[in-house]
């Protein structure tokens, strides 16, 4: 049996076997975090399937089922988030009109869960006998090239955790946003508060943009124990962005 000498050696041991864990479990308020509720996922893996099956609110006996390939070792991109599965539950809860022709694209994608998702529900309104490719993206670029197809409806879920890429987040989401002459895009964006460097997202984040919290979700009670929160942003208008 191995000895633990400090809590340094012991965190050290934890996160050989876990090297996640910091990020999915508790924030740096554990006396305010709730305790997680979702069964926890083993962020260890290598070369494993996850299954995931979600199921509509219109059709119970229809479930959307994803098979998804996920790999801890090339870092935090390689599993599945449980802010990404609370998004997808939330589109298989509106069902497929909800996406039906419109051209959708998920930011920081990782396994591409949400995406992959929304494709899935498109593909249910097209009818059997015809072939047809879902208008979705998924990328996991900071930064999208100029040919990139502009969305109606932007995804994003779990992407708040790495502190230099806030600025570029931000930036990525005000560009979708900001095309002259086009609709502003919905965008969701779905994040777990898990340390107090979130609040710094948050600041910069409001100097582009606002949120309202989606609340047309009958399960935003139970996952917002678990410090989950689904919201839906809106570009600043410029008589009300901040000066600098």
């Amino acid at each position: 049996m191995s000895t633990f000498h400090d809590d340094l050696e012991l965190d050290e041991a934890l996160d050989e076997i876990d090297p996640l864990r910091h990020l999915m479990h508790q924030s740096d308020d554990d006396d305010d975090e709730p305790k997680v509720l979702v069964p926890k996922q083993l962020h260890s893996v290598q070369g494993e399937t996850l299954h995931l099956s979600f199921t509509s609110l219109q059709h119970p006996h229809i479930k959307t089922e994803i098979a998804l390939a996920v790999d801890a070792s090339p870092g935090c991109g390689g599993i599945a988030w449980p802010a990404g599965e609370v998004l997808s539950s939330y589109l298989v809860k509106r069902g497929p009109d909800f996406v039906h022709g419109r051209s959708i694209l998920e930011l920081g994608s990782g396994t591409g869960l949400v995406g992959l998702v929304a494709a899935k529900l498109q593909l249910q309104k097209t009818a059997p006998t015809r072939a047809q490719t879902p208008n979705v993206w998924i990328t996991d670029q900071a930064s999208l090239p100029s040919s990139f197809p502009m969305p109606d409806l932007v995804l994003a879920a779990d992407c708040v955790y790495f502190e230099p890429a806030f600025p570029l987040l931000v930036q990525t989401l005000c560009d979708l946003v900001d095309v002259a002459g086009r609709k502003e895009p919905e965008v969701l964006f779905c994040y777990k508060k898990r340390r107090k460097a979130d609040k710094r997202f948050f600041s910069i984040l409001g100097k582009a943009f606002i949120w309202n919290e989606v609340m047309d979700d009958p399960d935003r009670v139970t996952y917002s124990r678990e410090a989950i929160t689904l919201l839906r942003l809106s570009r600043r208008k410029p008589s009300s962005r901040p000066t600098r």
